[in-house]
Order: C-alpha cells, then structure tokens, then sequence
C-alpha cells in the first residue's frame, strides 16, 4: 500500500510540474488560446493535446494547435524520461487535469471521438 500511495504522490507531483510548464511555457499563446477555445475551433482530447473541433479552423489556429501540441509532447517526453515512467502515462494524467480545468462553454473530446461543451 505505501508504494501504491507513494506512486499516486509521484503522479500528482509530476502533473503538477507538467501543468505549470505548459501554462508557463505558453504563456505568449495564452489570450490566442483562451480565445480559440471560447470560440470553438480547439478543445482538450483524452490524448493530452489540443484538437480541432472544427476542422474548417482558421490556419493561424492550426498552426498554433500544432505547436502548442508540439511543446506539450516535448514536456511530457522529459518527464517520462526523467521519471522513467510510459509516455502514456504522463499524457493520460496530462488529459485528465486539462479535461478537468477546462471552462466552462469550452470543448472536451469524448472517449467516442465527439465533442462536448462542458
């Protein structure tokens, strides 16, 4: 049971470095975020990236999406390296923090593919 607790603490201290380095390292982004995904075009996926809820999105959007996906997997390899831990682990608890700090009237993927306001 105590490395059970231990492993649980190492996984929410782990997010928490992970959240604070995509707020961090996106901050130059954060007001385009903000408003792409007030206006619909991105929502948080189950993957732990950004997706695209509306594919006819404006091309600056994709292409921010994309970079922003890009730091995120550049984050998320780091910390599964340096814990020695699966990649899909560290996007999987990215996903469900992201998913679940989401705003309101903002976009999430559900597990069917399809997209839900929350």
């Amino acid at each position: 049971m105590k490395h059970s607790y231990q492993a649980t603490l190492l996984q929410v201290f782990l997010l928490a470095f992970v959240i604070i380095g995509i707020s961090l390292g996106n901050t130059a982004f954060a007001a385009t975020l903000n408003e792409a995904k007030a206006q619909g075009f991105v929502g948080e996926t189950g993957s732990g990236y950004l997706g695209l809820v509306t594919p006819s999105a404006p091309p600056e959007i994709k292409a921010l999406m994309n970079e922003i996906n890009g730091k995120r997997k550049s984050t998320y390899q780091e910390i599964a390296k340096r814990n020695k831990t699966n990649l899909k682990a560290v996007e999987a608890l990215a996903a469900k923090t992201a998913i679940s700090k989401t705003k309101a009237g903002h976009y999430v993927q559900l597990p069917n593919g399809s997209w839900q306001k929350k």
